[in-house]
């Protein structure tokens, strides 16, 4: 008696093969989705805390932290002074001459501060951007996605266009940083910070922000830049905030003068240059990988995302402290 063997023909594997390549092409969009939701919610509670951590540093000194210090880009930023604000007091306590200049001190790429700048912090870092480091050593220091509101106009926080057709008010900010130069960001050495008169980086008191902390923007997202690209590296005064001059995402180049910057070949949604312009000074936007818009945080604690489509009034409004706007904004 003759047993008929059980099993798949060939024809029969390749079509269950098919079938399952149907169904993985089928979920794997959704599960993509899914994980950016998840990213997406992550980035939003990074945004709150950092609010917070704003918050309780207002709280104890009853005014906003500066943006830099009062000599400029380089002896420590917001990131550094608010380093015990985000239970990071071990690396606040490592950290010297935070406020400082050439002559009292290291910058934030010294010996003694660089495992500072070297620390990824995650509260700082969006999951859905690639981390990077663009100043090498050891260990390398590290960028990081999260940037301060400094204003309508340019890092520069002054007019913009002055006595022209297109000319675009600074309407307050609720940080400060280069306030009043006209292109420099602090003395280049310890002498001529000694002999140096202007005052970066002045704190805001939340009393200044007369459009009401719900309308005016606190931070928003930036991307971290790739190579040596220093956008995100918010160790270094000029890459700490970003400007509702620009729209989210904007494809206009972010400006980043006195720094390196990585043409849009690398990252088309990070278009670049290192040339300043009377109508367009240093300057940058703010930006993410996140679908449709940014994440934001306001000056009231309150977490949101904006989208890319927002009205430029609108976003231009709220970017400003004190310009008296009405900004509606969902």
């Amino acid at each position: 008696m003759r047993f008929k063997k059980s099993g798949f023909t060939l024809v029969e594997l390749l079509v269950v093969i098919a079938i399952i390549g149907i169904l993985v092409g089928l979920l794997l969009p959704a599960v993509q989705a899914a994980r950016e939701a998840a990213r997406r919610m992550q980035c939003q509670n990074n945004l709150k805390q950092l609010g917070l951590s704003m918050h309780n540093y207002e709280s104890a000194y009853k005014r906003l932290i500066g943006g830099v210090g009062p000599f400029g880009c380089c002896w420590g930023t917001w990131q550094v002074g608010i380093l015990p604000f985000m239970e990071q007091s071990n690396l606040s306590n490592i950290y010297v001459n935070y406020g400082g200049h050439d002559g009292t001190g290291q910058r934030y790429g010294g010996g003694l501060n660089r495992p500072v700048a070297s620390a990824r912090i995650p509260t700082l870092t969006c999951p859905s951007d690639t981390p990077n480091a663009p100043i090498g050593g050891t260990p390398p220091i590290t960028s990081h996605n999260y940037a301060v509101n400094y204003g309508n106009t340019s890092f520069l926080q002054g007019t913009l266009n002055a006595g022209t057709a297109n000319q675009v008010l600074f309407l307050g900010a609720p940080f400060n940083i280069y306030t009043g130069s006209t292109g420099d960001d602090g003395p280049v050495n310890a002498a001529s910070a000694a002999t140096w008169t202007r005052v970066y980086g002045r704190p805001v008191r939340l009393a200044q922000i007369t459009d009401g902390t719900s309308n005016t923007l606190m931070a928003s997202e930036v991307l971290q830049g790739r190579l040596n690209d220093l956008r995100g590296f918010s160790w270094w005064g000029n890459a700490t905030g970003f400007v509702t001059f620009m729209p989210p995402n904007s494809t206009l180049p972010d400006v980043v003068t006195g720094g390196i910057c990585v043409s849009t070949i690398a990252n088309p949604r990070m278009p670049c240059t290192t040339t300043s312009t009377p109508a367009r000074p240093r300057m940058m936007g703010a930006r993410s990988l996140h679908t449709g818009g940014v994440n934001t945080t306001r000056c009231d604690g309150s977490v949101g995302f904006i989208s890319d489509s927002i009205d430029f009034i609108a976003w231009n409004a709220i970017g400003t402290a004190a310009g008296g706007e009405v900004a509606n904004v969902e």
